[in-house]
């Protein structure tokens, strides 16, 4: 059950779960702190997917998918492990280091998971996983559609057009964009505009944050249908 007590199998965000296509996708950020993993348990939620986050920087109260497991209660079996979980909150490269060990490539292979799957990456696209590989390098050997998370307000435009200007250089599929905060009343249009991609939805500060709060965001911004829409049209 999930923390209010309400039964998310038969909610509004599992009757649009979208069950009839084993969807993949990755969830990055133009920012460390951006609210990554908050649009990554409202994907894993209401598309009824696993969650992995391959790579861990601090592990504090559990670090990330311990944080999404609670918040949606979800069975161990949707949760996968990291391929690495280092103690220090620092970029992955160097989180390795002070665990005197090296994060590889073949480390990050995409799990044999028959469902739908959610990935969540450390930090922004350009984070080095190691000292010669970026995290935009891994993104490109996964081949994987991309959500790429952002906050509302100030400095945004600057961070999110130079974000996907990367992505689209390497050629890599981005679905759309999730802006994290205060609503804000020219940003999402400019960033329509230049960067030529969908908000999906603004996300305010949701207080409490909760399992049925994220149900109600994706209900609210109809992301059922439009997820359906865009990796459908991956498949084809």
């Amino acid at each position: 059950m999930p923390p209010d007590g309400s039964d998310l199998e038969h909610s509004p965000a599992a009757a649009s779960a979208m069950t009839h296509h084993p969807y993949r996708l990755v969830v990055c950020g133009t920012d460390t702190d951006v609210g990554k993993t908050v649009v990554s348990a409202l994907l894993v939620q209401g598309l009824q997917a696993t969650y992995w986050k391959p790579v861990q920087s601090g592990l504090d109260h559990g670090g990330d998918s311990g944080w999404v497991q609670r918040l949606l209660q979800l069975p161990p079996a949707r949760c996968l492990p990291e391929a690495h979980a280092f103690q220090t909150p620092v970029s992955p490269h160097w989180a390795a280091e002070l665990d005197h060990t090296t994060l590889h490539s073949e480390d990050l292979v995409i799990p044999n998971h028959s469902g739908p799957l959610v990935v969540e990456t450390a930090g922004g696209l350009m984070v080095p996983l190691n000292r010669n590989l970026l995290q935009i390098d891994q993104l490109l050997r996964w081949q994987l559609p991309i959500v790429l998370v952002a906050r509302s307000g100030l400095g945004t435009l600057n961070h999110t057009l130079l974000s996907l200007e990367a992505l689209n250089k390497r050629g890599l599929r981005t679905l759309g964009l999730v802006l994290n905060g205060p609503l804000h009343a020219d940003n999402p249009r400019t960033l329509e505009q230049f960067g030529e991609i969908p908000v999906l939805a603004q996300l305010p500060r949701l207080d409490p944050l909760t399992a049925p709060a994220l149900a109600n965001q994706w209900q609210l911004h109809d992301l059922g249908t439009k997820f359906r829409q865009l990796l459908d049209k991956g498949l084809r």
